[in-house]
């Protein structure tokens, strides 16, 4: 079976290694392209070097060019894993088996590329991994497998991806590769009355307002968490706050209650949290102490949005 590999990021390199020691036949490499102010070499483009497999890089996949460039190779199956771009239907109509597609939460819940930003900001309790294939619409198409992680108290969007969604997805897809080439493969049309969709997430979605319950806030913290952070102000800085755990102490929303060696203790609506590590303006991600000494921050001073 032919296959057109398309993808990006570590977790596309990692997915494309998989299918290559899986012994696929990978007749062609689209990833995205450099790009001047990137810190780090392509993943997936030095995986491909490395195999010596034909590659296209690309940001636009509707482009004439990329879709010229999948049908002289002409593949069975597009497999996408970590790809930001449409894919336009010419493209899909060349490969007999049409594409699938990594989606990192249980569609039909949480089409969009923030799937694991907004599931843990609403407080989801479980999320995972769906291989699916790609159609017309945004994560719509029949589903090909499905599982399930939980999500824990105290995970952050950089733990549910890194630790149980990415070696999941991982190997759910070489398991729906594997299962479309012995003919097994048993599709489910996704329920329409299920369905819900966010978008990518901005920082205007990730202001926190202290006014709310203390576990909304503790969950936006988290949801926010690698990136983009959930933003507040303090003395007329703009900062944001990551790491964070729940605290005991009590005043005015947005207040600072207490500083302790760890972390700053900040009053919500209904009880207060534990600060660990902010990021102000201007600045990389630093620890709370570093935030109190730097701002000569003091118990009453006060956060806002």
């Amino acid at each position: 079976m032919r296959i057109i590999f398309i993808g990006q990021a570590p977790f596309g390199a990692e997915a494309l290694q998989k299918l290559i020691t899986q012994d696929e036949e990978i007749v062609g490499v689209i990833t995205i392209e450099d790009t001047p102010a990137q810190r780090q070499p392509n993943p997936v483009k030095q995986c491909a070097q490395e195999h010596r497999l034909p590659l296209l890089q690309t940001r636009l996949l509707k482009s004439p060019v990329a879709v010229s460039w999948v049908k002289e190779l002409s593949p069975d199956l597009l497999v996408l894993a970590f790809v930001t771009s449409f894919v336009p239907q010419e493209m899909i109509a060349l490969a007999p088996f049409g594409g699938i597609n990594y989606h990192p939460s249980l569609l039909p819940k949480y089409r969009g590329g923030s799937a694991i930003n907004w599931a843990i900001i609403n407080g989801e309790t479980e999320t995972g991994v769906t291989i699916h294939y790609i159609d017309a619409g945004v994560d719509t198409g029949p589903i090909l497998l499905q599982e399930k992680v939980a999500i824990e108290p105290d995970d952050t969007v950089k733990s549910v991806y890194f630790e149980k969604l990415f070696p999941l997805g991982i190997r759910m897809i070489a398991e729906a590769v594997q299962a479309i080439k012995d003919g097994t493969v048993r599709a489910v049309n996704q329920d329409e009355s299920r369905a819900s969709f966010q978008p990518v997430i901005t920082p205007q979605d990730t202001v926190i307002d202290w006014h709310k319950p203390t576990a909304e806030i503790y969950n936006l913290i988290r949801g926010s968490n690698p990136a983009p952070g959930a933003s507040t102000t303090c003395k007329d800085r703009q900062c944001r706050l990551f790491d964070t755990s729940r605290g005991t102490g009590r005043g005015n929303p947005g207040e600072v209650v207490d500083i302790t060696d760890a972390a700053i203790e900040i009053a919500a609506g209904d009880g207060s949290l534990l600060i660990h590590v902010l990021q102000p303006a201007g600045s990389g991600k630093i620890p709370a102490t570093e935030f109190v000494q730097t701002f000569e921050l003091k118990v009453g001073d006060r956060f806002n949005a």
